[in-house]
């Protein structure tokens, strides 16, 4: 008699979570239907992750002991999993307290580094900005820090997963988060996004998120490498670097790439930050699917253009010029790795001083 209420009572307790890896063990509480990554993250344990939607298997775990279930069984990330006991920890929730090993070591948090939350917000301001990429605001339940460079996992109500988004705009305790979106064929969220009345719709979100982060007080050259709508994080980047006055010592360079002139967004944005600083401040477009019409480079003068892959067109023009330099990348899978093999075989920055999320 009375068993019914205690089991309800321990349903509202936290599950503990121990997570063994190469230099040791830390253990955290879990939250009833908490995805464990997020719980980890949440408690200040650097769990390893990249895309966190599960889609990359980074953050994939052995469980030791208890029983955890996946959110999104489907999920692509899934194809990296190796045998019945790994599972990935962006995915799932557990129903015990649960022992996992994970590979490679755990990170100490940087020191100052928000810790993400979840929390919700509503949808405003949605807008094309090509054929095939649109813009949104998300007004926020309550207000968040984040670093510049970072980005937010989005879930729609009624659709599997969360997706990544990169945030446009850089605010202390912002109010709003900014977003651009490319739509893709037969991807559920931006399909929905692109159809009917999503302004006013309430979306829930996990931030911040993200290790591409940007600190003016580093003392380095800023190099951006985007292809799409991976220019969104360098957007944050530039907003916290010119209002710190970054570029008054150090310069930057931004390389964007797109297929062709009807694909290109944010001109009059780009533009504002390199009238700031035009003389330590260079932009350059890339176009990868055409040559550069000759009304484009009239219309707009402070731009370069050029024709070629953006990763491409970066090591052509930055050559020579990596001393001292600190590299941003974001865009397509392929194309981020592209720009990596750049950097780090003809370039020769360090992996410190190469900055990205990889995820689609």
């Amino acid at each position: 008699m009375g068993g019914g209420r205690v089991e309800e009572d321990l349903r509202g307790l936290g599950l503990k979570i121990v997570v063994s890896a190469k230099n040791g063990s830390r253990d955290f509480e879990c939250d009833p239907g908490e995805k464990i990554l997020h719980a980890g993250l949440r408690r200040g344990v650097e769990l390893p992750y990249e895309c966190a939607t599960g889609t990359c298997g980074t953050c994939k775990a052995k469980l030791v002991s208890g029983r955890t279930e996946s959110a999104w069984a489907d999920a692509p990330g899934g194809r990296y999993l190796k045998s019945a006991g790994e599972f990935l920890m962006c995915q799932s929730v557990a129903h015990d307290d649960c022992a996992l090993e994970v590979g490679g070591t755990l990170k100490p948090r940087e020191p100052g580094a928000v810790a993400p939350r979840a929390f919700g917000g509503v949808v405003r301001g949605l807008r094309r900005l090509t054929h095939d990429v649109l813009a949104f605001d998300l007004a926020l339940d309550t207000p968040v820090d984040f670093e510049a460079g970072q980005f937010a996992l989005i879930t729609v109500p009624g659709i599997a997963g969360a997706r990544a988004y990169s945030m446009v705009n850089f605010d202390r305790r912002a109010e709003r988060l900014s977003f651009v979106v490319k739509k893709k064929p037969g991807g559920a969220v931006s399909e929905w996004l692109f159809g009917d009345r999503v302004e006013g719709a309430r979306l829930g979100v996990f931030a911040p998120m993200g290790h591409a982060t940007f600190q003016p007080d580093a003392g380095k050259h800023v190099l951006c490498i985007a292809g799409g709508s991976g220019i969104a994080g360098m957007m944050s980047i530039l907003s916290l670097a010119c209002e710190a006055d970054h570029f008054t010592r150090w310069d930057g360079h931004v390389f964007f790439g797109v297929r062709t002139e009807r694909d290109i967004f944010f001109l009059d944005e780009l533009a504002a930050f390199r009238a700031r600083y035009p003389e330590r401040l260079a932009m350059t477009i890339a176009l990868s699917d055409e040559d550069v019409p000759a009304s484009l480079s009239a219309a707009h003068p402070e731009f370069s253009f050029a024709r070629g892959f953006v990763h491409a067109v970066a090591g052509e023009r930055m050559a020579g010029r990596f001393a001292g330099v600190r590299a941003w990348v974001a865009g397509p899978p392929p194309m981020v790795d592209a720009s990596l093999r750049l950097l780090l075989r003809e370039a020769r920055l360090p992996p410190a001083d190469i900055r990205y999320d990889k995820f689609s």
